[in-house]
């Protein structure tokens, strides 16, 4: 009967799509997964640093299995040469774009020299600045030689490669090619309908298998509450879910509730190319005491995740050592009134005529940091600051004050640490820059060598500690509710930034008729 409703639901969001002006290219036969999904402006893998979107349309050299762990892709094998720092891979000779052209090492090279070239702007770029040479072998064989070693060079090798002969001589931010992509991956674009869903159909032709569920539809619900209406209504087969919506999942059998770890933290990163911080940096470590992170863990994720004091405390080089800045709104006054800050009869410091407070922007739809960001804006006000919450249509990365960031990567240290917090890397949204950490950061990507590696990272994050670029708040879990129905999903798996990876094996699920 269950499965009746949801086939019945999922005709009328058919219709309902189709009486819209979309177009769906669903197959009354097939299996059919609708999943709840953030919206696209673009696909594009090379410029922008994420989106759960592309593992399904798009395959890498290398890839990650489901312990996060290195594994080949279009690359069957590869070897390292130490003495030259470069990176040979042998790719597999069998696959093909999803117009029928064979993918060849070129185009490996021209994806890669594409992120690296600085005139594209991509958030990418500094996971491979250490590229000295790129040689194309043969059609199948490619070199990397690099002027400096890389540990995590493997990883950055995830990146998906993308067809030199649609793409060469277009401009890789704008080009139509990124609203209708072509790619190699386990599914295929069969329909976009901006704003409303994206329609995927299985690639019969993937080189490692033809993928089981036909269809799966990236149906767009931007707002976190929406999603857990139209799963309970038969609209979605499966979504992201905030800890309350998926609480209410539970108990009932047609559903499967997976709660699962990520490296995804939450933070306040502050925009130090803002006037208000370069006057005021010395707020921030009283910022960081004032926040109640236990407080907000239970409010707003129900207790699941966990306090965050750095960002790499899902890693193996975490450094428990540091300053944690634990809740203590009598320290945070002591660090501001020491610095000069006066308590006025309005119940808020101030300094030389101005008062201490600023305001912390979030992005749209995003309810759990909403939540987040509100209730730490409220116990800073109790310790005399006037902090506010703003909720803009954009984000202004180079004007706004504060955001409410989230940042995290599951893999090697060097990812979401080198080109977060590097001195004008691609991901340094908070303009934040310390020789220091710097230094510390190439000696990590540099050695191959665990000891030094976690000599470098302690460094690095006690240095980070003593001058904070963000207010650490706590790490989310990911929480997924899907249809009982679907099969193969990894509940060990985990996550990273933004929850992204659950479909690592997305090939391999399966729906019950």
């Amino acid at each position: 009967m269950k499965k009746r409703m949801l086939t019945i639901a999922g005709m009328l969001l058919a219709l309902t799509l189709v009486s819209a002006g979309m177009t769906l290219n669903v197959s009354a036969d097939g299996e059919t997964l609708v999943y709840g999904s953030g919206d696209y402006t673009r696909i594009n893998p090379a410029m922008d640093e994420h989106g759960e979107i592309n593992i399904l349309l798009f395959n890498g050299l290398t890839a990650h299995d489901g312990d996060n762990q290195v594994v080949p892709s279009l690359a069957e094998s590869w070897e390292f040469d130490e003495e030259t720092n470069t990176y040979t891979f042998h790719m597999v000779k069998d696959a093909k774009w999803q117009d029928g052209e064979p993918v060849t090492a070129e185009d490996v090279k021209f994806t890669i020299e594409a992120i690296m070239d600085p005139e594209n702007g991509s958030e990418n770029a500094p996971n491979y600045e250490d590229v000295q040479e790129i040689n194309v072998i043969d059609d199948h064989t490619i070199a990397f030689q690099l002027d400096a070693p890389n540990v995590a060079f493997l990883d950055y090798m995830t990146m998906a490669v993308l067809p030199k002969h649609l793409l060469e001589g277009e401009d890789m931010q704008t080009s139509d090619f990124f609203r209708n992509p072509v790619g190699t991956g386990p599914y295929k674009i069969a329909s976009w309908d901006e704003g409303q869903a994206i329609t995927l159909t299985k690639n019969e032709e993937y080189f490692k298998g033809e993928p089981n569920i036909d269809t799966i539809v990236f149906k767009i619900v931007t707002d976190d509450n929406a999603k857990a209406l139209q799963l309970k209504s038969g609209e979605l087969d499966m979504a992201l879910l905030t800890p309350k919506d998926a609480a209410t999942f539970v108990d009932d059998d047609a559903y499967t509730c997976y709660d699962m770890k990520t490296s995804d933290y939450r933070g306040i990163m502050f925009n130090f190319a803002n006037e208000y911080w370069q006057k005021n940096k010395d707020l921030i470590p009283a910022v960081c005491y004032g926040i109640d992170r236990e407080a907000i863990i239970q409010a707003v994720l129900l207790g699941q995740g966990m306090p965050a004091y750095g960002p790499l405390q899902r890693n193996i080089y975490n450094n428990e050592d540091v300053e944690h800045y634990d809740y203590n709104p009598e320290k945070a006054k002591e660090v501001m009134e020491s610095n000069g800050w006066k308590m006025a009869d309005d119940g808020f410091y101030y300094r030389d005529g101005e008062k201490a407070g600023f305001v912390i922007s979030v992005g749209a739809g995003d309810q759990v940091r909403v939540d987040i960001a509100q209730i730490a804006a409220q116990e800073l006000k109790e310790i005399g600051m006037d902090v506010t919450v703003d909720i803009p249509a954009q984000v202004d990365w180079g004007g706004q004050m504060s955001y409410l960031i989230g940042w995290g990567s599951p893999f090697d240290a060097d990812d979401h640490t080198y080109k977060v917090f590097g001195t004008d890397k691609g991901a340094n949204y908070s303009s934040y820059s310390n020789e220091k950490v710097d230094e510390y950061l190439i000696e990590a990507r540099e050695s191959s060598d665990p000891e030094v590696r976690a000599e470098a990272y302690d460094k690095f994050q006690e240095e980070l500690a003593n001058d904070p670029a963000y207010a650490f708040i706590c790490y989310i879990d990911a929480n997924y509710v899907a249809d009982s129905d679907i099969h193969g999903i990894d509940p060990d798996t985990i996550m990273g930034h933004h929850g992204v990876g659950i479909f690592w094996n997305v090939a391999d699920w399966t729906m019950e008729e």
